[in-house]
Parts: structure tokens; C-alpha cells; sequence
């Protein structure tokens, strides 16, 4: 079992530095192919219908494979793309970068939804509150690869150089590490009971769903950090591209501190309350961002806004996970949704940018936020269901 806890743990670390890598220096992407917020969004969107495409069908692959062989193929798609969109970059191509990010969107969308389903397994039979450090830990390797990303940008490294060396080693360690992941059930396994309904029942489901929006707007405003926190740094504070890469490293590390001590604070005071807590000082951090006219401020903007938005995700993950029967499928449905804001809303936020700048186009990210804060009591564990009430009996 440990060996499965610090595998899952390194898989997660891998995708966000792997994520990072990518997101810290789309300046640096959308200067050498001389595009504006608008046309670097609609080349972003590309890769959000990859995703958008691969996600619904991520949790019945996992279903049928296993999570850790869904990895090992959403990390060689992912290492693929990397070296199709360093040399799109490098040749100056605008639809060879766009098929990379394609490929990118497809296999991040297989190795997201797959480590998910892995890390509620795992949080289920630990049964305490873990899915957040597996976020920190895909936190901690997003900030790795910011700091790595403002690193080379302040010396002047080549962005195709940079993402090569990140596609060898997505492709190493994603083939490896998942060989540690927890055992595969067997065929008829309780836990693995068929939904009644089919195997879409679960798009059906009203808690889910619910669970589903909380998802959205808390994606929403961690994607939209993610593509666009180094850039409206830079175009709307005038700073210099290391210094985005730097304002983004800032949301991170916020996001991976809170992340780490969260489980405590949700076993404490219930999924519920520290939501409704996280999104709130989630939207205070956006407006001070937004709104802040230094770096000094809007720092201390990034730094609220990634604290704030550092739960949402991984709590909707475990209440999706509840009931261990239905784990895969409703995690799928959930991940499907929040990745869909995740990677598509951060593109559009690009075509509001050319209208208003992308610094201001930012607010628009806090009408989803303020939805997921009103519906997030259906996060609340599933007390009568016979998982919860197993794990309710533990805790007390």
C-alpha cells in the first residue's frame, strides 16, 4: 500500500511539472509565433478540444485497462506532443504547434482522469483524507516546472529545447512509476459493481452533476491562473516575462502549501464549510489580482487566489468517490466536467482579452466561482451510504 501512495504521489508531481512546463511560458510561445491573446486563445482552445474529446471516455478506458496502463498511454501521447509542439515552435508553424497541443490536450485528458480514479482508490482504503496532497503534489510539480520555466526564460533558453528534455522525461517516468500503482480487482469485484443504468447512468445523477459545477468553478479559476496569470502580469503591470513566470510560481506555491495541510482541516470541519471558505477567499484573490496597480499587490492577489482555489478539486474528486461501487464512473463524469473549464475556459478568457485586456478579462472567472460556492452542500459526504459510514465510524 505505501508503495501505491508514493507512486500515486510521484505520477501527480510528474503531470504538473509536466503541465507547467507548457503553461509558464505560453508568453514565450505566443511571441515566437507573433500571435495576439485572441489568436494564442483560439490555438489554446485547440488543445481544450483534445481534452474535451478523450475525457468522457478516460474513465471507461481506465475501467477496461487499469489505471496505471491509462497513464503510461496519456504520458507517451503527452511526450509525443511536447516534441510535435517544440517543433511547430521551432519552424515557426502555427497548425504544427496547434496538432501538439491537440495530441497534448488527448493524452494530459487520459493521464488526469486516470490518476484521479487511482488516488480515490487509494484515499478509500487508506480511509482518511488524502486527495489533496496528491494535488500538492501536482501543485509542487507545477511550481517546479514555473520555476524551471522563469529560470530558462531569464536565460534566455530555447522554449523547444526546454519542452524536448520535458517530453523524455514525461516518457520515462510515466512508463515507470505506474507499476507501483495498487493492484487491479478482480473481474466482479464489489467495488466495481455495474452502475444500474448503463455505464452513462452516472451523467444522470443529480448529485453528481452538482458535484460536477462545484468542479467547474473551481477548474475555471486554477486553469485560468495557469494560462493567464504570467501573461496579464506582464501586459498589464508591464513587467518582464521572468517576472510572470515568477507571479505564476507565487499562485502555485500558495495552491501546494494549502493543498498539503488541507485533509486535516476537511476532516475537522466537514467538505462543505472549508469549500464554501476556499472559494470565497478564491474570488477576494482574483479581485485584489485583478484590481492591484503593482506587482507588490497584485502578488499578495496571486497569493489568495491560489490558496483559495487549492481544495475545490481534489474535494469534488473524494465526493464523487463516496461510494466505492461507483467511484470510477462518477469520478470520470466529474473530472469531464471540471477539466472542460479547466482547459476550455481559460482559451475564451483569450478572445475577451483582445477586448479588454487579459488582466481585466479575469473578472469574468468569479460569476463561476460564486455559482460553485452556492452549490457546494452537494459536496457533503454521503453519510448514508455504507463506504461513508465506514469511514464516519473510523474518524470518531
Amino acid at each position: 500500500m505505501k508503495s501505491a501512495v508514493w507512486a500515486t504521489f510521484a505520477i501527480f508531481g510528474l503531470n504538473g511539472l509536466v503541465f507547467a512546463s507548457w503553461a509558464a511560458r505560453i508568453p514565450a510561445a505566443s511571441a515566437a509565433l507573433e500571435l495576439s491573446s485572441g489568436q494564442m486563445g483560439a490555438l489554446l482552445l485547440v488543445g481544450a478540444v483534445g481534452s474535451v474529446l478523450s475525457l468522457p471516455l478516460a474513465g471507461l478506458i481506465s475501467a477496461r485497462v487499469g489505471t496505471a496502463n491509462t497513464v503510461r498511454v496519456g504520458g507517451a501521447a503527452a511526450a509525443l506532443a511536447a516534441a510535435t509542439v517544440a517543433a511547430g515552435l521551432q519552424f515557426q508553424s502555427v497548425p504544427l504547434t496547434g496538432a501538439g497541443l491537440f495530441l497534448f490536450g488527448s493524452g494530459v485528458a487520459l493521464w488526469d482522469v486516470a490518476q484521479n480514479i487511482e488516488g480515490a482508490d487509494v484515499e478509500r482504503r487508506l480511509r482518511r483524507t488524502i486527495m489533496p496532497r496528491f494535488h500538492a503534489a501536482f501543485s509542487g510539480g507545477a511550481f517546479l516546472g514555473a520555476l524551471l520555466g522563469a529560470g530558462l526564460a531569464a536565460v534566455d533558453v530555447d522554449l523547444p529545447a526546454h519542452l524536448v528534455a520535458i517530453a523524455v522525461l514525461s516518457l520515462a517516468v510515466s512508463l515507470w512509476i505506474p507499476r507501483y500503482f495498487l493492484p487491479v480487482a478482480a473481474p466482479g469485484h464489489a467495488e466495481q459493481a455495474p452502475v444500474a443504468g448503463g455505464r452513462f447512468s452516472a451523467w444522470r445523477e443529480p448529485r453528481t452533476l452538482l458535484i460536477g459545477l462545484v468542479v467547474l468553478g473551481a477548474a475555471l479559476t486554477e486553469g485560468a491562473a495557469n494560462d493567464w496569470v504570467a501573461k496579464a502580469t506582464v501586459d498589464g503591470l508591464g513587467s518582464s516575462e521572468s517576472v510572470g513566470a515568477l507571479m505564476f510560481a507565487v499562485f502555485v506555491a500558495a495552491m501546494t502549501l494549502v493543498r498539503f495541510i488541507g485533509g486535516g482541516y476537511i476532516d475537522r470541519h466537514g467538505r462543505v464549510r472549508v469549500l464554501q471558505a476556499s472559494l470565497g477567499t478564491s474570488l477576494a484573490g482574483l479581485l485584489l489580482f485583478v484590481l492591484a496597480p503593482n506587482v507588490l499587490l497584485a502578488g499578495v492577489g496571486a497569493v489568495l487566489w491560489g490558496a483559495g482555489a487549492a481544495l475545490g478539486f481534489p474535494m469534488g474528486m473524494s465526493a464523487a468517490a463516496d461510494d466505492p461501487r461507483h467511484a470510477a464512473l462518477r469520478v470520470s463524469v466529474v473530472s469531464t466536467i471540471g477539466y472542460t473549464a479547466f482547459l476550455a475556459g481559460p482559451p475564451l478568457l483569450g478572445f475577451l482579452g483582445d477586448l479588454v485586456g487579459i488582466r481585466t478579462a479575469l473578472l469574468a472567472v468569479g460569476a463561476a466561482v460564486l455559482a460553485s460556492f452556492l452549490v457546494a452542500p452537494a459536496a457533503r459526504e454521503r453519510a448514508g451510504e455504507e463506504h461513508t459510514a465506514i469511514l464516519d465510524k473510523d474518524r470518531t
